[in-house]
């Protein structure tokens, strides 16, 4: 059995947003076209408490782009974004949501971020996810979404180190780039996992 994983197609991740990731909007038109070729589909929701650790504005004289230390983790800090009920935390206009199956939050606990769709960046609590997927028989997963160098990753990463064969859609996914060339290294990184690289089309 095979699942999509819709990774944070949501207002403040595209343009126009708080965090927006270039051309995150070019992704929904793809989205609804792959769920309709799989018989499970999951989305992550990041869903911040306002005082959440991770937002630049919660630490006085930080900038988002900034790296302090949170809970003993090294944490970039980021604008304020997704935060619990808002309309930056909604999915993006057009995401055909009725063809979701189940919808995973994370980044809810204040004192810890979370890239991943299955666990928080320390490793300490886990969304459940993990456990759903195998409870549906699902052996391979195919992740697509925002953004390519941060949270596309590392659901992907751990999505391989729980044992599903993991498949990354490239064309279906986009990056914050911070730096010039994080999303390449972002995608080698995964290759050399042993996770599959693919497009669009091959599905």
């Amino acid at each position: 059995m095979k699942a999509l994983i819709l990774v944070d197609l949501q207002n403040d991740f595209c343009p126009g947003g708080a965090l927006a990731v270039p051309e995150g909007d070019t992704l929904i038109p793809i989205a609804n076209m792959l769920m309709s070729k799989f018989e499970l589909v999951i989305a992550t929701q990041d869903w911040h408490p306002a005082n959440h650790g991770s937002f630049a504005a919660n630490h006085p004289w930080r900038k988002p782009g900034q790296i302090i230390e949170l809970n003993g983790l090294k944490q970039i800090l980021w604008p304020i974004h997704c935060v619990q009920e808002s309309f930056g935390a909604s999915f993006t206009n057009g995401l055909d949501i009725t063809k979701i199956h189940k919808i995973f939050q994370k980044g809810t606990d204040k004192d810890i971020d979370s890239y991943s769709g299955f666990f928080d960046n320390g490793h300490k609590k886990d969304t459940g996810l993990g456990e759903y997927l195998k409870a549906k028989s699902i052996t391979e997963v195919y992740v697509m979404g925002l953004a390519t160098d941060y949270c596309v990753k590392f659901t992907s990463i751990d999505a391989h180190n729980l044992g599903f064969k993991t498949y990354l859609i490239e064309d279906a996914s986009r990056g914050v780039n911070l730096k010039e060339g994080d999303v390449e290294k972002a995608v080698e990184e995964m290759k050399k996992l042993g996770i599959s690289i693919i497009q669009s089309h091959e599905i």
